[in-house]
């Protein structure tokens, strides 16, 4: 595995601490900036507003830009919002602030999964692509606790300035290790090229399927904290163990779907999908039991990570001339996951059927995000047969 690719992964760990700490960080940054819980929450939402417009604007708009060049810039932008975000006092300067950073992070995930598929073989994308969002994973190991603690010990300000010492760092090593061509390939893109490639409909399904299965996972995922401490009956100080506990789960999963994404995408997802669906099932079961739930917390976090990468490498398959504008849309396919998943487990909660039935939401988006995961599996099929027989026919044509 090429080193930029490791480098790479470390930008997107970075980034993805800024996107996870201020979960730990509200009460403090509450309190600093003389605004509520819920108004400092508002926060996250920005920052998730920026990741979902973000990545097809800034791919169509870079485009034709050298790939290094785009991926420096998308994070010296990132880290200046956060030295910025780092020295202000206004609740609306650090709002604009999470919102354009969110933004140009959305911008560099787009171009690094495109700069990281051609930075290597066609049979090992997979793998190439787990080590990639397996920076976001070991954020949520490593980076929430770590700014967290920061944050406690230093003031939340200090755990911005530690995410743009981490993204200078990151930029250093893509100065470092990656090509400065167009592309990792040294090839230019263009936009009309890419945009035609964007006319298929099986493309549009595998987004469907990222959005979907980001759903399934992120409705139980956003509410595991209160879950463990309201229905689990977990002392609060155990809470951060289990969800480091969730990080791992996820590392691992994701290692091991990126190992077989590549030549059985199709059983990575079924298989990860389905044990998605399961391990909800049987957390909102067994919820109110400690060590069942904290066993199945680990499980999802696996089984919600395994179908990763077959998500991310099924676009480049099906939109081999848009790589930029493919993995820009996955980007905010993923966003569309993770803003409606927690939405719909919230509708529940508020409907007073209490925090277990989030995961019984979860367990449901999955079953569409199965059905759609069939669906395509059955055109996939299909379109090989429809080529076989074609090809067949030009045979017998020339005999």
């Amino acid at each position: 595995m090429p080193l930029a690719v490791y480098i790479l992964g470390l930008s997107i760990f970075a980034q993805g601490t800024s996107e996870l700490m201020l979960a730990g960080l509200l009460p403090e940054m509450a309190a600093d900036l003389r605004v509520s819980v819920p108004e400092a929450g508002l926060l996250i939402s920005a920052f998730a507003m920026g990741m979902l417009v973000g990545a097809p604007v800034l791919a169509v708009v870079t485009l034709r830009w050298p790939r290094r060049t785009v991926l420096l810039a998308f994070l010296a932008v990132f880290a200046l919002t956060h030295v910025v975000g780092a020295l202000t006092t206004s609740y609306g300067m650090l709002f604009a602030t999470r919102v354009a950073g969110a933004f140009v992070y959305a911008g560099f995930w787009a171009v690094a999964a495109s700069t990281t598929i051609g930075l290597v073989p066609a049979n090992a994308r997979g793998k190439a692509m787990s080590v990639l969002a397996g920076g976001l994973t070991v954020a949520t190991v490593i980076g929430l606790s770590a700014g967290t603690v920061i944050g406690q010990h230093l003031g939340w300000r200090a755990a911005f300035w530690a995410v743009a010492v981490l993204s200078v760092l990151a930029g250093a090593g893509i100065l470092a290790t990656i090509p400065g061509g167009k592309g990792a390939s040294g090839d230019g893109p263009h936009l009309g090229v890419e945009l035609r490639s964007m006319i298929n409909p099986r493309l549009w399904l595998s987004y469907g399927i990222t959005s979907l299965t980001t759903g399934a996972l992120l409705a139980s995922f956003s509410y595991l904290s209160v879950l463990l401490v309201d229905t689990t009956g977990l002392d609060p100080a155990w809470v951060p163990a289990v969800l480091a506990l969730y990080g791992a789960g996820a590392l691992i999963g994701i290692t091991i779907g990126g190992r077989h994404a590549d030549a059985r995408p199709f059983t990575v997802l079924y298989a990860g999908v389905t044990a998605l669906i399961v391990t909800s099932a049987a957390l909102a079961v067994s919820a109110s039991l400690p060590v069942a739930a904290v066993v199945l917390i680990f499980l999802l976090g696996a089984f919600g990570f395994a179908t990763n990468p077959a998500l991310q490498t099924r676009v480049f398959a099906l939109a081999k001339d848009a790589p930029t504008l493919a993995a820009a849309l996955n980007v905010s396919a993923f966003n569309v996951g993770i803003t409606v998943g927690p939405w719909l487990g919230g509708l529940t909660i508020g409907a007073g059927l209490g925090y277990p039935s989030v995961a019984w939401v979860g367990g449901a988006i999955g079953v569409l995000a199965l059905a759609c995961v069939a669906l395509a599996s059955a055109l996939g099929r299909k379109g090989v047969e429809t080529l076989r027989t074609a090809q067949s026919g030009e045979v017998r044509s020339a005999a």
